[in-house]
């Protein structure tokens, strides 16, 4: 009897999730270095300034106009995150008026808005940006280094 129950439970092995393994393990722990050099505070959080980018009272009309006013907002992006500032951007789905969004590695309110009126699609009035404030992970600041090793080029 012991034996079918020592067989068994060998068979049902490999069926526990491998979540409950690693749940098992003790988590690992921080990384000074990485906190400080993402900005992180004693909980591993930083601030941030959250951009809503929502439909303005300018539709650039179809063409070259309008091709240029986004190879801009998209060349802006860029710059913004080869600065470090602009730590995650991207568009809204599903025609609700909200266009858009960025989360911007900064302080205040006052530095994203001078950051975001450097956009052409807020200077064409296309898009209009409204403001919080967001208390999230440090590692939101790593994640356009992640994004260039699987993105194409």
């Amino acid at each position: 009897m012991k034996n079918r129950r020592f067989a068994a439970l060998l068979l049902l092995t490999p069926l526990l999730p491998w979540t409950a393994v690693q749940a098992a393990q003790p988590p690992s722990a921080p990384d000074p270095a990485l906190a400080a050099q993402l900005g992180a505070d004693a909980r591993g959080m930083r601030e941030y300034i959250f951009v809503l980018l929502k439909t303005g009272p300018t539709r650039v009309p179809d063409g070259a106009e309008r091709d240029e006013m986004f190879k801009g907002h998209f060349a802006n992006m860029e710059r913004l995150a080869k600065m470090g500032k602009l730590v995650a951007a991207g568009p809204f789905t599903g025609g609700t008026g909200w266009r858009g969004m960025f989360i911007l590695a900064v302080p205040t309110v006052a530095e994203a808005e001078a950051l975001v009126a450097t956009d052409p699609v807020i200077v064409n009035g296309e898009m209009v940006a409204e403001y919080q404030p967001l208390y999230a992970s440090a590692a939101l600041v790593a994640l356009n280094g992640i994004h260039e090793k699987i993105a194409p080029r």
